[in-house]
């Protein structure tokens, strides 16, 4: 078990909270606030508690001087203090005196944000190589760490790791969170236990479908990926997306899983990947030569739903088609919808273009978990340790 920010004295601390607050921007202007959203019961508890929080993100990839402009925080500041309706101070430098004597003039209940962390990667790749001597330096800067980005925990950043090797650290609520679904999924799910997984290559998520076929009473097959299956089976999957090089892979898995891996019986062809190309759902027997499959089609969606029926544990990574062109939307809506209305069970979503989907149909409530962490929930699926939580302080 973790510790986590429950466990600790908060009073007239100094908290450094490294949060995921790295929001889509647009022209300065936040597109999509849903991960300050999610930080904020863990900042709202440590300033309840007396704490005086000093809060940082990374925000994109800062490789050059002219991409500072678009990723500073500040941004992030002003939406914070509206959420929580009281001044939250910027410091717009990573380091130095300015920052220094910002932390020390903190009273309990403040909260200051300091810049991007990655504007450290302009000098050497600092923050992401995890530099020992900056990982220190923040370190010095308050008396606990409080780690709830669990976007980063499968990196070895010096904003998580690099902190957390000089200075007592716990998880935030958020880090729990993800760790108390996910980790329960894999370890301990109830069961049944169904995996679903698309996306478009199954390159991405080898580690994943190896991991789950050992856990996993079903593991559910769809998208781009399903066709390099398919095509292993002998089918004929026409011009549709298919990893040559993954073919072998797929008989062997197809193999080793038996009746465990159910993949589509229809799908959604096209002659060209144009959003208002002309459609029919033919069987994955029948797919023509010369065309494509760009969604999963009515009677996988019915059959999908057949293996959910009864679940209690169903962890969904990756749609089941190009779910950004509407006409090829469908079948995402559908196992969206089957799996938001199970009852009884875990439902877990393992971020991505899944938990987008979930969050853009209006479902996001009536899932138990929706990973706000892409690479880092897949490497978790896969069993992968992760530095970023591995670095947390045990109870």
């Amino acid at each position: 078990m973790k510790k986590t920010v429950q466990d600790i004295d908060l009073k007239g601390k100094k908290v450094l909270l490294r949060a995921d607050l790295n929001v889509p921007m647009a022209d300065g202007e936040i597109t999509n606030d849903n991960r300050i959203v999610q930080a904020l019961p863990t900042i709202e508890y440590v300033l309840n508690e007396g704490g005086r929080v000093i809060l940082f993100s990374h925000l994109g990839k800062v490789k050059t001087e002219e991409d500072k402009k678009d990723k500073s925080l500040e941004p992030v500041a002003v939406k914070l203090s509206e959420y929580l309706k009281k001044p939250v101070l910027f410091v717009p430098e990573t380091r130095g005196e300015g920052l220094e004597s910002a932390v020390q003039n903190l009273e309990d209940g403040e909260i200051l944000l300091f810049e991007n962390t990655r504007f450290e990667d302009l000098d050497g790749k600092k923050e992401s190589k995890n530099d020992a001597d900056l990982g220190k330096y923040w370190a010095s800067l308050g008396d606990v760490f409080v780690n709830d980005a669990f976007g980063t925990a499968h990196r070895e950043h010096a904003s998580n790791v690099g902190i957390a090797s000089n200075i007592e650290t716990v998880s935030g609520f958020l880090m729990k969170k993800e760790i108390d679904f996910i980790g329960g999924a894999v370890d301990e799910p109830k069961r049944p236990f169904v995996a679903i997984l698309g996306g478009a290559k199954v390159s991405d998520k080898i580690g994943v479908i190896e991991n789950l076929l050992e856990k996993a009473d079903k593991v559910l097959i769809g998208g781009g990926m399903a066709y390099t299956f398919l095509k292993a089976q002998g089918k004929e999957i026409g011009t549709s997306l298919l990893e040559e090089d993954k073919i072998d892979l797929a008989k062997s898995l197809l193999e080793k899983a038996g009746d465990k891996i159910v993949l589509p019986v229809d799908g959604v062809v096209v002659s060209e990947f144009d959003k208002n190309a002309d459609y029919e759902v033919v069987s994955i027997d029948e797919i023509p030569a010369d065309k494509m499959s760009l969604d999963a089609g009515p009677k996988t969606v019915e059959r999908f739903k057949e293996q959910l029926e009864g679940a209690k544990t169903v962890v969904w990574n990756g749609p089941m088609g190009v779910f950004e062109f509407e006409n090829f939307a469908k079948g995402t809506i559908g196992v969206c919808k089957a799996i938001a209305s199970l009852e009884d069970a875990v439902t877990i979503i393992g971020g991505g273009d899944s938990a987008a989907a979930a969050m853009d149909l209006g479902y996001a409530d009536d899932f138990s978990h929706i990973s706000t962490g892409g690479g880092a929930s897949l490497e978790y699926l896969e069993g992968k340790v992760l530095p970023g939580l591995q670095a947390i302080n045990d109870k």
